[in-house]
């Protein structure tokens, strides 16, 4: 067994309720709430989109917004003008372009404003159950520290992820992977004495080192 499936079989033991942190009803919304959720907290991200999404459901009712009225409403969450812009200029494309649909490819996707790799991938993995590895700052960070990527941007370590691990084990890994980050090997002050990986950990067995 690889390095990396240890890691996943661990991390599944840790978190069994592992899942995707944002509410959403539509592939529609959930590509609203991705695109907000950059350098945003689910937390935060939910709490607007909640009263958002029961007044605009749709793409119809979100296409009667101006983007002055976007920002209006997204305010409280991190560079809302800059997403009120994307997402101003997105509906659009998928109404012109796309029949009102969001597209299922990765391609398509990236076409449309304020939506990178990351952002893609979450759709199509939660959207329509199409294989991907999103990595963002969590997967990001604890894939490096343990040892099971090496990649020196998001992209190289999806790529890397993906190689590593069959498909069907992608999604998952993605959730338990932001979850861990999330609970224990957090940015600054992780939790190493408490984590379940700190054996095979390179960055757990660096601090350990250091306290000796």
């Amino acid at each position: 067994m690889t390095k990396t499936e240890k890691v996943y079989n661990l991390l599944k033991a840790d978190y069994p309720d592992a899942k995707c942190g944002l509410d959403y009803r539509t592939p529609f919304q959930l590509l609203i709430s991705t695109i907000l959720s950059a350098q945003a907290t689910d937390k935060s991200v939910n709490n607007v989109t909640k009263e958002l999404y029961q007044q605009y459901p749709d793409l119809e009712s979100f296409l009667t917004l101006s983007q002055g009225e976007i920002e209006e409403k997204i305010k409280k969450i991190g560079i809302y003008r800059n997403k009120a812009k994307n997402i101003y200029n997105m509906l659009r494309i998928l109404k012109e372009k796309y029949n009102g649909e969001v597209p299922k490819s990765m391609e398509e996707l990236m076409s449309l404003p304020g939506v990178g790799r990351k952002t893609a991938s979450v759709v199509l993995v939660e959207g329509f159950n199409i294989p991907a590895f999103p990595v963002d700052t969590h997967v990001f960070r604890v894939t490096k520290r343990i040892g099971i990527a090496k990649g020196s941007t998001t992209d190289k370590v999806s790529d890397e992820m993906m190689k590593k691990l069959p498909k069907y084990k992608w999604h998952l890994m993605h959730h338990l992977l932001i979850t861990h980050g999330r609970a224990i090997c957090t940015a600054r002050s992780p939790k190493c004495e408490e984590c379940s990986l700190k054996a095979m950990c390179n960055y757990g067995k660096k601090m350990v080192k250091n306290k000796l």
